[in-house]
Order: structure tokens, then sequence, then C-alpha cells
């Protein structure tokens, strides 16, 4: 099993850069690409090329195969002949993604919670080509980070998001329909079933493009109808309602709260 000594983390988004940080505060020298703001014992870069020397590669980017098959193969050719190559991706693939590269016995799942550097689970998949090694190799840093494992099929959404995103989608069908309020269905969830976040609360910290992008591949990957996205879902990521990073989604925060309280006012 190989000493991880390097880290190359590909996205400097929220989950990009928690990532780093958790393998910054591990001791693991880590390359962050695309970021704004490193942490002080971080590098930073644009270039891909910089991380042909880490010893695992993690991407956290946009969850789409297509682009995700497109970066894979490029890191298969950056990417020293040993180095790992894991995906942080909630529900696409892995063997898919693995078949992008000449390495596909070193490609896996990585998928950190959001946000990383506090939840406490790692889900790792493996996909059909998957080493042992490979395996180990990234259990040990997970638990090196911190974290407890979990690990999946390689099945669309996985263990978490199987579950998770369809009680997302079923709590916009209960909007959708005129069951109830928002605040009622996140009332009742928190209250009922002692979750910390009702399920249009948490899809707006998810992104509802994401909880999207999840329901989308499940519809496909399972083939079955009640995989199928809530019409309600779907209108608002059409219409740029995404959530929290957007300061709207099922509900308005911050600026666009205002703007909407003092257009009311008008």
């Amino acid at each position: 099993m190989a000493d991880v000594k390097s880290v190359g983390v590909i996205g400097g988004g929220q989950m990009g850069s928690g990532i780093a940080q958790l393998a910054a505060v591990a001791g693991i020298s880590v390359w962050l690409e695309v970021a704004t703001n490193a942490l002080k014992n971080l590098k930073c870069t644009s270039n891909l090329e910089d991380l042909q020397s880490a010893d695992v590669i993690i991407e956290a980017i946009v969850e789409s195969e297509d682009v995700k098959k497109k970066l894979f193969s490029e890191l298969d050719r950056i990417a020293k002949p040993s180095a790992i190559l894991a995906s942080n991706t909630s529900s696409i693939s892995i063997t898919r993604i693995a078949s992008a590269t000449s390495r596909p016995c070193q490609v896996i799942g990585m998928h950190f919670m959001n946000p990383p550097p506090i939840m406490k689970l790692v889900e790792i998949v493996r996909g059909a080509d998957t080493s042992n090694e490979t395996f180990m190799t990234v259990k040990t840093m997970a638990e090196r980070f911190g974290k407890i494992i979990v690990c999946s099929q390689d099945y669309p959404g996985f263990i978490v998001n199987r579950i998770l995103i369809p009680m997302i989608n079923e709590a916009f069908f209960t909007l959708y329909t005129g069951v109830a309020t928002r605040e009622d269905i996140d009332t009742g969830m928190k209250l009922g079933t002692n979750q910390p976040m009702g399920p249009l609360e948490l899809a707006d910290f998810i992104g509802l493009d994401v909880c999207l992008s999840i329901m989308k591949v499940l519809h496909v990957g399972l083939g079955d109808s009640k995989y199928r996205p809530c019409p309600l879902l779907v209108q608002y990521v059409d219409a740029g309602r995404l959530g929290r990073k957007r300061g709207i989604g099922v509900y308005t925060y911050g600026k666009q709260q205002e703007l909407i309280k003092s257009s009311s006012r008008l």
C-alpha cells in the first residue's frame, strides 16, 4: 500500500477547498487548483501539469459525466504512472469515469459530504476494475483525514444520495402539489424525524442544480419512474434559483432577501 505524501485537488469551490484543508491538516502536501483563498500551507495552481508529482489526485468539479471523463483523460496523461485518480462524484459511475483512462485499476470514488471539514463521512466507491491496493490506500488516507468510511458498490447514487435525493425530490412534490407550505414541510421533517435540516432547506444548501443532476442520474441509471425529477425542481433550476450559492432557491438569502423585501415595500 502506497504512503500518500502529496495530493492534488481539482476544483477550488466549497467541496474542493474543504478536501484540500483536510489533507493539509493531516500533514499532506497539497496542490489546490483554481482556488481564490488558499490556506497558508497549500500551493495554488491553475495548471494541471503541476499535479504530475501527486500521489493521489482528487477531482471535485461539476457533476457532469462528460466533463469528468474529459478531465480524467487529461489527468491520465499528466499524472505519474503510480498516481491514484479519485472522484468526489456524488452519483456518477466510477467504472464509466475510469473508462476514460488507461489505469482503471487506479480510479476510485471518494465522495466527501458537504462541508468536508465538518462532516465525518467519506463514501468510497470501487469501480469494476479498482484494485485492492487503490482501495486500501484511499481508505487509509480518508481515515488519516479523521473520517469514518462506508463502502458502496458502483450503482447510481451510491448509498447516501440513493436515499437522500429522492427524499428531497419527494419534498418538492409535496410542495408542488400543495400539500403544505415550504416552512411546514421543513418543520415537519425536522421535528418529526429529528433531522438537523428540513429537506427543502437542505436542497438549497446542496444546490438545486446538483440535486436535479443526481435525480437525472438515478432516473436514467435505474430506469424507474419513482426517480422522475419533480417539475418544480426542474423549474427552479431553469429559473436560476439554485439555492444558497445564488441567494435564492426554495428560500431567499442575503442580498436577494433584502431586494425582495424592498420591492414589496414599493
